[in-house]
C-alpha cells in the first residue's frame, strides 16, 4: 500500500495573521521584520515580493526596493497563538500529524483512500481551516514528506497540488537544486560551482562522488535528488522546555572554568534550539552549591534562538547567582517558553551578519558535528570537564503537555 503523506503550510503566515487584525493591510506591500536599518525581513507580502523583497533580506534593501511598504515589528505571541488554533483544527480531523514547525504540518493518511480519497479529504480539511481561521494555507501530496513539501511550496499560494505514486522523479528533476529541502545557501553556491543547478543533474552524479564532496549529506543529497524518504510523521506533541545541566566530579570556585562550561552549554543548547526551528523567551539559570542549596534566576527576553543573546542574559543571570562564593558542584540552564520560528530571522535583534553567522556556523554543525565549531573560549576547558558535560549531552530534558 503507498503512502499518502500530506504537507500543509500556512501562506505567508505572519504576513496573514497582520492582515487579519487588521483588514485594511490586506493588498498592499506589507513587510514584518526589525524596523532599523540592521534589521532583516522576517516575512513579507506576496504585493512586497513583487518588487524583489524575500524573507532574510537586510531592511534597508527591502525599504529601497518597496518603499511604500508598511512596516511591522512582529508579534511573536499572536503568531504562536493563531499557529495553535490551526493546530487545533488539524487535531481534530487528521488521524495522525506532526506540527514541524509554526506553519506547516505533515498528515500520515495512509489507507484512507480505500473509505474515502486521501487528496479528497485533504482538500476539504485546506478549507476548513481557511474557513475556521480565516488564514490561507497550502497543500501538496505525495508518497513522502520530502517530495510533498517541495510540492507545497512550488505551487504557492493556495496550492493543491497531488504527486501521484511514481512521478516524483519527473516532479522534481526540473527544479533547481535549491528547491530541495535543507539545501541552504552554501550547499547550493558549492553545488552550482560544480555545474550542478537542477535536480536532474544532481541524481544523474554518482553517490560516491557525493559522500566524498559532503560527507554524510552526500547520501542525503542523492536520496532528495530520487525523490527518496522513508521519513515518519511522528506523532504531534508540544515541547515546553529544553534544558541540560553539569554536576561536576569535584566541587568548585573556579570562576573562569564555571563560565567556561556555561559558554559551551550555551553554544549546544541554541544550535538545538535552531536544529527545532524554535525561538525561546524565558532564560534560566541554576546553580547548586556543595551544601546541596539550589538558587535559579530567570529572565524574559524577545523570542531568540541566538547564541550571543542567550549568552549574554545567561553570564548577567550568572553573576547575579553566584554571591555566596562557596564552592558549586552543578550548573544548570533552561530555556523555555518556546514557541515555532526561524532561527534564521530574529524579529527583534539580528543583523543580517548574524543571520550569515548563524548560518554557516550550524553548516559545519551539520556536517562535521556540534562538537567541531566552539568559541575560542571554551578551549581552556579540561578534557575532563568535557568528559562531564558530555555524560550529560543526551539528557536534553524534553517535558511534554500532557
Amino acid at each position: 500500500m503507498d503512502r499518502n503523506i500530506i504537507h500543509m503550510d500556512l501562506d505567508a503566515f505572519f504576513v496573514a495573521v497582520e492582515c487579519r487584525k487588521n483588514p485594511s493591510l490586506k493588498g498592499k506591500p506589507l513587510i514584518v521584520g526589525g524596523q532599523s536599518r540592521r534589521g532583516v525581513v522576517a516575512a513579507c507580502s506576496y504585493e512586497a515580493r513583487a518588487f524583489g523583497v524575500h524573507s532574510a533580506m537586510p531592511m534597508y534593501l527591502a525599504m529601497q526596493l518597496c518603499p511604500e511598504a508598511t512596516i511591522i515589528s512582529g508579534d511573536m505571541e499572536a503568531y504562536s497563538q493563531m499557529s495553535h488554533e490551526v493546530t487545533e483544527i488539524i487535531a481534530y480531523h487528521a488521524p495522525l500529524f506532526e506540527k514541524a514547525s509554526i506553519d506547516e504540518f505533515y498528515i500520515d493518511a495512509s489507507g484512507m483512500d480505500k473509505f474515502f480519497g486521501a487528496f479528497k479529504w485533504a482538500l476539504q480539511l485546506q478549507q476548513q481551516i481557511i474557513k475556521e481561521s480565516a488564514l490561507p494555507i497550502s497543500l501538496g501530496m505525495s508518497v513522502n514528506k520530502l517530495v510533498s513539501k517541495v510540492a507545497t511550496a512550488e505551487f504557492k499560494p493556495y496550492a493543491k497540488m497531488h504527486i501521484v505514486s511514481g512521478d516524483e522523479q519527473n516532479f522534481l528533476a526540473p527544479l533547481a537544486v535549491d528547491k530541495l529541502p535543507m539545501v541552504g545557501k552554501q550547499t547550493a553556491t558549492f553545488l552550482y560551482d560544480m555545474g550542478v543547478r537542477t535536480v536532474a543533474t544532481l541524481r544523474d552524479m554518482p553517490l560516491k562522488f557525493l559522500v566524498s564532496a559532503f560527507g554524510k549529506n552526500g547520501v542525503s543529497l542523492w536520496n532528495k535528488a530520487h525523490g527518496i524518504d522513508d521519513t515518519p510523521v511522528v506523532p504531534h506533541s508540544e515541547q515546553k522546555s529544553i534544558s541540560t545541566e553539569s554536576t561536576f566530579e569535584e566541587d568548585t570556585i573556579d570562576v573562569k572554568r564555571l563560565k567556561s562550561i556555561l559558554i559551551a552549554m550555551v553554544e549546544k543548547v541554541a544550535f538545538q534550539l535552531r536544529e527545532q526551528k524554535k525561538l525561546t523567551a524565558c532564560i534560566t539559570v541554576k546553580i547548586r552549591y556543595s551544601n546541596f542549596d539550589t538558587e535559579t534566576k530567570q529572565v524574559h527576553v524577545p523570542y531568540t534562538s541566538s547564541d550571543h543573546i542567550i549568552l549574554r542574559v545567561v553570564q548577567e543571570l550568572f553573576n547575579k547567582l553566584y554571591n555566596r562564593r562557596m564552592l558549586i558542584r552543578l550548573v544548570g540552564i533552561r530555556l523555555s517558553n518556546l514557541v515555532h520560528g526561524n532561527h534564521q530571522i530574529n524579529l527583534f535583534d539580528d543583523t543580517e551578519q548574524d543571520i550569515n553567522l548563524y548560518e554557516e556556523m550550524d553548516y559545519i554543525k551539520h556536517k562535521y558535528g556540534s562538537e567541531k565549531l566552539v568559541r575560542a573560549t571554551t578551549l581552556d576547558v579540561s578534557k575532563r570537564v568535557r568528559m562531564e558535560m558530555n555524560m550529560f549531552k543526551g539528557k536534553v530534558r524534553k517535558n511534554l503537555v500532557n
